[in-house]
């Protein structure tokens, strides 16, 4: 029976006892209740049970639809990591999901809000957009290109820098710094318990007490246990911290620089303030800032916790003769370092300013290997990159050299020099026993008694050598608090220089982005220059109409544009398909940037079509461009495949387009849509052109700005293009030098350049004035092949001479004589 009783119930039978139990506690409360009630003990009994089995199958349906919503989440995760996608929310959030341990999580990235950016422009421009001539000096916002250093500016920036990488006290950032603090304090109280703990097991070693030394080797080894851990989790929350300020800075600047006001392209062809390093500034100085910040303040926040606490304690054993020398050594030591120290913001910022430059060379050559291989100017590269690195390399050894002297005097003064001190300090007590009455309270002894016996003797060494230990280990924790404060000055100086990049890349786009381009206040601004643009964009037109607008080639400061054609007005309906031409350098391209946006309309008006879509307008470039993915990524883009399936269209579909585009091969030849390939490299010329009438077939905008996006492509085969494309119902504005493409157009544009630079005309196709033209430059034609053939007589007697000259000149055998008799003949037509 003993043993029965010791075994344990089955699990169905625990779940039996579980479900009675609580079904006999759901009785006992409706009996409760039925006292109270008219009902029936029966009656009552029946409406438990009903009430018991409706929470049984309301639980049971709500735990299915929960699984159910988790396995179509955890599908869908699936299937977007797969595609390489995103889901976007009404609210504007976007869900993502990333493999993490082999099933997909998913991550919500909030985009920052309008009114965000327009709150912190004011922190980041000087003066802000929309501000007064009346500004009061004491609210100016810092110039982002001041010197960096530890000034007001540092501080400026810093605080702007945190209302990003902080933007409440309930963020997750301001809980991983709330408990990094709780492990800063708790770390430094472990200090002090170890330290008294060592101070203990010395002193029970000299009084020879067994048992109290075993014991404090107990506490000792568990108090090192907890500090191990708590030491780690500091490190740990600092890396946590370190990556949660970089995905906020990240985010924010992504928002920035991808947007609809086209950043990513003004940052670098229209404004000068950050040169043409933005990936340098966003991959590598962002970590560098964020990496520093996390660590400072660590470095930073643990010894002044020490000192303080350190301090304090340090006071109640050595009085106050002891905490001043330890003051006085503070100052002397702080004043000889900041005299002392190297200027390593400026230092920091330069360095990253010439890594960034060696890094966009190298970025060049990559990106243009080919054109550099056809002209075998790998020789001239490695000069340029070996001139660079040189550069490079000059700067790193002058700053190297500036720091090893200075290490040199940092490490002497706070570790050999702040642990002498502390020693001296610390044995004060030992030395001179008033002080350590003075700190602490005097001990009782019996009236009668002049001199110590043997056991208090032995007990004053003991409590002696416990303090002198005590006081020791407080010191070099101290010391090594104030090393660290050193260290972070230094630190400190350095994040002033990761600071200053940062800040002068989110100044300049929300510049960019409020369409204030970098313009020093001391100069004034050149005519077309980016601080005289005075047209406007209006958006949701129907139609491309320019009233007055010239074309001008923007200029980076200080100069200004360069006009290419004067004041242009043109107005393009629906079904009215519009051919322009003209010489190189007129500008026909600077027409289709303008309409883009990505160049200012100075003067006049510009009206358009909004962004890609049924009623919208699509931009063609003369560069075809292809994306990373698959070769359906390659048709669809700028849409990613989840919008594809969202908008009901199919890979059939997609075939029809490539069909239409004389691309229906690919799909067998490459092996099928979600085929990755480096396509800029597989496709020839002519599919790249044809790819980018393939978008413009699927996505069908009402609109198409196409610039020589069939210069690569046959006759035949263009003109097909340009017919599907009208087929469509879609409107072309065609930049081209080809005659041939007339017939697909409804009217000219023609740009002048040499004698009639600046001139335009804008006429319909087959008009009485443009069949004159026409005509005269047939006429042209014609008298040059006259004269061809004139001069195609002249050349094969040319050659009839030459040849009998030569057979002549052979036959008499005399070298000399045939050059000469050669050079006779040859010299009347010279």
């Amino acid at each position: 029976m003993a043993a029965q009783s010791t075994l344990r119930p089955s699990p169905s039978e625990r779940f039996t006892n579980l479900f009675d139990s609580f079904y006999e506690r759901l009785v006992s409360i409706i009996d409760r209740w039925q006292h109270r009630s008219k009902l029936s003990k029966e009656a009552t009994r029946r409406l438990a049970t009903v009430a018991f089995a409706l929470t049984i199958i309301t639980c049971g349906y709500g735990g299915y639809k929960w699984r159910r919503r988790r396995r179509k989440d955890r599908d869908e995760g699936r299937k977007l990591m797969r595609l390489n996608s995103s889901k976007k929310l009404k609210d504007g959030l976007r869900v993502l999901y990333v493999d993490r341990k082999g099933q997909p999580s998913r991550v919500d990235i909030h985009t920052t809000k309008q009114s965000s950016f327009e709150a912190h422009r004011r922190l980041f421009l000087n003066p802000p957009p929309g501000a007064g001539a009346q500004q009061d000096p004491s609210k100016a916002v810092p110039s982002a290109y001041i010197r960096p250093g530890l000034n007001a500016a540092f501080l400026h920036q810093v605080s702007a820098l945190l209302t990003i990488m902080v933007p409440r006290w309930r963020s997750k950032e301001a809980a991983l710094l709330s408990m990094h603090a709780v492990c800063l304090i708790a770390r430094t109280y472990l200090t002090i318990v170890v330290a008294n703990i060592e101070g203990k097991i010395n002193g029970a070693l000299v009084a020879g007490k067994g048992r109290a030394f075993f014991k404090n080797i107990g506490w000792f080894l568990l108090s090192g246990l907890i500090g191990s851990g708590v030491n780690h989790q500091i490190k740990f929350l600092q890396s946590k911290i370190s990556i949660a300020f970089r995905t906020r800075l990240t985010r924010y600047i992504h928002d920035l620089y991808l947007n609809g006001n086209l950043a990513y392209y003004k940052l670098q062809n229209l404004d000068g303030g950050i040169g043409q390093g933005a990936d340098q500034y966003i991959t590598h100085d962002v970590t560098l800032f964020c990496d520093a910040a996390a660590s400072l303040f660590s470095s930073l926040g643990k010894p002044l916790v020490d000192l303080f606490v350190l301090n304090f304690q340090l006071y109640r054993s050595l009085g106050r003769l002891g905490i001043s020398a330890l003051l006085i050594n503070y100052v002397f030591t702080a004043s000889l370092l900041s005299k002392a120290t190297p200027p390593f913001g400026r230092l920091k910022a330069k360095e990253g300013q010439k890594e960034g430059e060696f890094r966009s060379m190298h970025a060049r050559l990559i990106a243009n290997a080919e054109e550099v291989a056809f002209y075998a100017g790998g020789p001239t590269e490695k000069k340029q990159l070996n001139a660079e690195f040189r550069g490079l390399k000059q700067f790193m050894e002058t700053v190297y050299r500036t720091r090893i002297a200075y290490h040199t005097l940092e490490d002497y003064v706070l570790k050999y020099s702040w642990s002498a001190y502390g020693y001296l300090i610390s044995s004060l007590p030992v030395f001179l026993p008033i002080i350590g009455d003075l700190a602490q309270p005097p001990r009782s002894h019996n009236a009668g008694a002049n001199t110590y016996s043997r056991h208090d003797r032995a007990e004053k060494s003991s409590e002696r050598m416990q303090q002198f230990i005590v006081n020791k280990q407080i010191m070099l924790n101290l010391a090594d608090a104030g090393t660290r404060m050193m260290y972070s000055i230094k630190d400190l100086s350095e994040l002033a220089g990761y600071t200053s990049r940062v800040y002068t890349l989110i100044s300049a786009l929300h510049r960019v982005n409020a369409n204030a381009y970098y313009t020093p206040r001391h100069r004034y601004p050149e005519p077309y220059s980016l601080a005289d643009v005075g047209g406007s964009m209006v958006h949701g037109f129907d139609g491309v109409r320019l009233e007055d607008v010239p074309i001008v080639a923007p200029g980076l400061w200080p100069q200004g544009g360069e006009e290419l054609t004067e004041n242009l007005s043109f107005h393009v309906k629906p079904g009215e398909h519009v051919l322009i031409t003209g010489p190189n350098g007129a500008g026909k391209s600077s027409i289709a940037r303008i309409v883009a946006g990505l160049w200012p309309t100075y003067r006049g008006i510009t009206c358009r079509p909004r962004a890609v879509g049924e009623d919208g307008v699509m931009f063609i470039p003369q560069r075809p461009y292809l994306t990373e993915g698959t070769l359906r990524d390659q048709v669809i883009y700028p849409h990613t495949e989840s919008d594809m399936a969202e908008s009901g269209q199919r890979d059939r579909d997609l075939q029809i387009v490539l069909d239409e585009a004389k691309l229906g091969y690919l799909v067998a030849r490459e092996s099928g849509w979600d085929t990755r390939k480096a396509w800029k490299d597989v496709l020839s010329g002519g599919e790249k052109q044809r790819m980018g009438i393939a978008r413009l077939l699927h996505h069908k905008p009402r609109y198409a700005i196409i610039d020589e996006g069939t210069s690569a492509v046959s006759a035949d085969v263009e003109g097909g293009l340009y017919e599907t494309c009208k087929a469509k119902g879609i409107t072309l504005l065609t930049i081209s030098t080809r005659a041939s493409l007339k017939r697909y157009h409804n009217f000219l544009l023609t740009l002048g350049l040499g004698e009639d630079a600046g001139k335009w005309e804008f006429v319909r196709i087959g008009t009485k004035s443009e069949r004159a033209s026409a005509e005269q430059e047939l006429k042209e034609l014609r008298e040059r092949l006259e004269g061809a053939e004139g001069l195609r007589r002249r050349r094969d007697e040319v050659e009839r001479e030459l040849g009998r000259v030569w057979v002549e000149g052979k036959s008499g055998g005399d070298a000399d004589a045939l050059d000469e008799v050669t050079y006779d003949e040859q010299a009347p037509e010279g």
